[in-house]
């Protein structure tokens, strides 16, 4: 079994702090070693809500998509995450699949890459962030490359200081 490099996307607008240090804890436990990217104050995208906190974590596995999937949804409903809501809504977290190594796969619950990396940039930039170099495997650029040319388009995110390690630790 091949080892892969999962890009996971983190979101929180519900007592951010509290969820997403849970998240870090909760993902390493689950997965090992994580790479985190900054974290981002942003906009409430397709519908009126607070500002969430964004960041995108990394992590090297040899385990399928799907069993990926599965832990982040437990992780999320380990906190307190209300499914059956309207899609756009407040979140306490919001755990998805980006990429998982090359593959362009689609299965239950997701698809690889995850199409919210060209639109949102609540995903691109941490993602740019965290792995300039990542070739998206559909469009052959770098993530550092789709962050110069990404047009905000009413999207706002501003940097806040987050430590990784407090969230850890």
């Amino acid at each position: 079994m091949s080892v892969l490099r999962a890009f996971i996307s983190m979101g929180s607008n519900v007592d951010r702090e509290h969820h997403f240090r849970g998240a870090a804890r909760a993902l390493q436990e689950a997965f090992g070693a994580v790479m985190f990217s900054p974290v981002y104050e942003t906009g409430a995208v397709g519908f009126d809500g607070d500002p969430f906190f964004n960041a995108v974590a990394a992590f090297d596995t040899a385990e399928p998509a799907e069993i990926i999937v599965e832990a982040l949804k437990r992780i999320e409903d380990e906190h307190g995450r209300v499914r059956g809501v309207a899609r756009f809504s407040d979140r306490t977290l919001d755990l998805d699949l980006l990429l998982l190594g090359d593959q362009v796969v689609e299965g239950p619950g997701y698809a690889l890459p995850r199409d919210e990396i060209v639109h949102n940039a609540f995903v691109l930039r941490p993602l740019a962030d965290l792995a300039p170099d990542l070739v998206h495997p559909q469009l052959g650029t770098t993530m550092r490359c789709l962050w110069e040319v990404f047009d905000l388009d009413g999207q706002w995110l501003k940097a806040i200081e987050f430590c990784w390690d407090d969230a850890l630790a």
